[in-house]
């Protein structure tokens, strides 16, 4: 899924606040302050392009964030963002032969951007950087991966970790129904048996909080359009996500199913179906805020955060929300259980997440060392410290023990300002622009002994060990909601694997991008169908359109594509 302007993941009621501070080379500093350093000095201002799958912001980075780079390379970063420009730049920059300086691409384009001579091999330059040869197993797996590669080293997968390709180490899984704790007190704390019953509970909570303090309305689901089609997927993103919800997870024109086998996405007795019809349920019950066909995701986050909208689906969600304050007093977000349901969710990205950044081609030596330079800090201790938790001494403050204590939690969600010592404006403002790192938050910080991830520190554990959190543990019976879904037997971890897919041929992407765009709007008008048999008519209109664009080659080649993958995870397990 695209990852929208959230300046980092955000977990389990609590932000991750992708702050970037450190050193250079050698990653040996345990600070973290974001104040200067001499480690830029004596060097040109230098500006970066990144060409970035992962960015939602088109620019030059500025604010804070800026501040650190300039202060540690002297380098100032301009972020090429296709999310932005459109998937039109892609083509354009790649037919000059210079994509970027730096290149952020998923797995497969990242091939074929090798293939045709745009990555440039780093194999020379990474075995001086230990903070990325950290990561050498993973690195390698990634790259002896690529088609016909002979041993040289391309890419850096994102979003590595120290653990395991079959661990799961979060306490709350990527997607999963959240609702306020105060509001399904308020209700009476029913049990749900299904997605009908999902909406009595949303419908009863509608009464109970039909306005949000200030009186602006709030509604149980707020959807946007503009994260669909991303990242590879065909439909609507506000269903794709939810599917995994039962167990599926939609990989292009088809669905992998629990039990490894695949079906198209158009099979009615499968999820995409499904959850497009409680979202249509959801609408025709007066649930669905009306903005979600045309509002963007900055309008949701905004609504999130002024606590209008009572179902979350998204960990890192509750982050513009669920302060320690909000926990400390019942009305931060929590997952419920809705009994049919089993979870979907990938492991640890010990190999990465499908992302992979690379050095462009074209990059002369001077600017080459400055990039490494800066990758390797990237990935370095003390830089993921302020990727995953923020700035010393103003998102968190370090005991005598090393331990890391969190403050200021609610710097993302309110935009707090920034001291002018670390670069003053608001700290969302000038939050890291690439929008992705290259070591995952679940990763062990060796400086501490404790995840990277704020929200699994002792002392945050210690802190949001509130009367919530106990009265949901005695309502359900577990820790934590992992623990709740491995007691119940409804959580399907996949393993993390590294593979490199076929890229599409010509044919086949002129196929998917006209089934995507079918798909997408037919989805949006089947959320506001006015009835049952409205809605189906649109879907087997919307199937008979799709068969006459060649969506059954598109099906047969996603089938034999996603196998690859499959067979790979299942000889992990």
């Amino acid at each position: 899924m695209k990852s929208k302007k959230i300046g980092s993941i955000l977990l389990a009621g609590v932000l991750f606040a992708t702050a970037l501070t450190g050193c250079g080379k050698d990653g040996a500093d345990s600070g973290g302050s974001g104040k200067s350093s001499s480690s830029g000095s004596g060097k040109d201002l230098m500006t970066i392009e990144i060409y970035d799958v992962a960015a939602n912001y088109q620019g030059l980075q500025t604010g804070w964030f800026d501040k650190v780079v300039k202060d540690r390379f002297n380098l100032e970063l301009n972020i090429i963002a296709p999310q932005v420009a459109g998937d039109a730049i892609y083509q354009t920059r790649s037919s000059t032969g210079n994509l970027g300086d730096i290149v952020l691409l998923d797995n497969t384009d990242f091939a074929d951007c090798v293939k045709n001579g745009l990555v440039k091999d780093i194999s020379g330059e990474i075995g001086n950087y230990p903070n990325l040869m950290t990561y050498k197993d993973q690195i390698d797996t990634f790259n002896n991966g690529l088609d016909g590669n002979d041993g040289a080293t391309y890419g850096i997968p994102c979003q590595m970790t120290n653990t395991s390709p079959t661990s799961y180490s979060q306490d709350v899984i990527y997607s999963s129904p959240m609702l306020r704790w105060d509001l399904y007190k308020e209700i009476g704390e029913p049990d749900i048996e299904d997605l009908n019953g999902l909406l009595d509970v949303l419908e009863k909570i509608k009464e109970v909080h039909p306005a949000n303090e200030a009186g602006d309305p709030a509604y149980p689901l707020s959807l946007w359009p503009d994260w669909d089609g991303g990242d590879g997927m065909i439909g609507i993103a506000n269903v794709v996500q939810l599917t995994t919800w039962y167990g599926e997870k939609i990989k292009g024109s088809v669905i992998l199913k629990p039990d490894n086998t695949f079906t198209p996405l158009t099979d009615k007795s499968a999820t995409y179906y499904k959850i497009l019809k409680f979202l249509n349920d959801a609408q025709r019950r007066g649930l669905v805020d009306p903005d979600s066909g045309t509002q963007t995701w900055d309008n949701v986050c905004s609504k999130i955060s002024a606590g209008q909208v009572d179902l979350l689906w998204y960990s890192w969600e509750v982050g513009f929300w669920n302060s320690i304050d909000r926990q400390k007093n019942g009305t931060a977000f929590i997952f419920i259980p809705v009994k049919d349901q089993t979870y979907y969710t990938d492991s640890d990205t010990y190999y990465g997440s499908g992302r992979v950044i690379g050095v462009g081609s074209q990059v002369d030596d001077a600017k080459y060392q400055r990039i490494m330079e800066f990758l390797d800090w990237y990935a370095s201790p003390e830089g993921l410290v302020f990727q995953h938790a923020g700035i010393e001494g103003f998102n968190y403050t370090v005991g005598e023990d090393g331990k890391y204590t969190q403050i200021n939690d609610n710097a993302l969600m309110d935009n707090l300002p920034v001291p002018e010592e670390y670069g003053g404006a608001g700290y969302n403002d000038g939050n890291n622009a690439i929008n992705q790192w290259i070591v995952d938050a679940t990763s062990t910080n060796p400086l501490t002994g404790e995840s990277y991830t704020s929200t699994y520190w002792s002392s945050y554990k210690e802190a949001t060990m509130t009367d919530m959190k106990r009265e949901w543990q005695e309502r359900f019976g577990a820790p934590e909601p992992v623990d709740w879904m491995e007691q119940n037997k409804v959580l399907l971890v996949s393993p993390n694997v590294s593979v490199s897919l076929p890229s599409d041929t010509t044919d086949i992407s002129v196929i998917r991008n006209q089934v995507n765009a079918e798909v997408c709007a037919d989805s949006w008008k089947m959320i506001f169908a006015k009835d049952d048999a409205e809605f189906d008519s649109m879907w087997d209109e919307m199937c008979k359109t799709l068969d006459g664009l060649g969506f059954q080659d598109l099906v047969k080649f996603d089938m034999e594509k996603h196998q690859i993958e499959v067979d790979a995870k299942k000889a992990v397990q």
